[in-house]
């Protein structure tokens, strides 16, 4: 038994592009684009202008947005300088809730380490409990 022939004949592409014929326009061409309609200078003119004069629109969203920020700048102002006393109390507050927070998790932290002697201590024959 013979082994099957793999082999693929090599087609040159450039022969074989040359073989098609020449490559079909799609598109315009150079000359197209070199003779197509150009604005006079008066018209390059008065359109730089309207772009340095920029949008109506724009300028009306811009000032609007100023003025929003302007406000927001003034109740930040407000509460910074009106909320000094009420920024203290809220320190002290959280100071007391930290120290109820520590004192619970100490108690609890004793408790843990009182189980945990507890269940260490039962597979030595020692009892902690009253009796046993």
């Amino acid at each position: 038994m013979g082994k099957r022939d793999n082999r693929v004949a090599y087609m040159n592409p450039i022969a074989m592009a040359r073989a098609r014929g020449p490559a079909q326009n799609s598109g315009p061409t150079i000359q197209d684009y070199l003779n197509r309609p150009r604005p006079t200078w008066e018209e390059v003119k008065e359109q730089l202008e309207k772009k340095k004069k920029g949008s109506r629109a724009l300028a009306e969203f811009e000032e609007k947005m100023n003025e929003n920020w302007k406000k927001e700048l003034e109740k930040h102002r407000e509460k910074l300088l009106g909320g000094n006393e009420s920024s203290s109390k809220k320190k002290e507050k959280k100071k007391k809730e930290k120290k109820k927070s520590s004192r619970v998790s100490k108690i609890f932290s004793f408790l843990s380490l009182f189980l945990l002697w507890d269940c260490a201590c039962l597979p030595f024959g020692f009892s902690c409990k009253e009796g046993t």
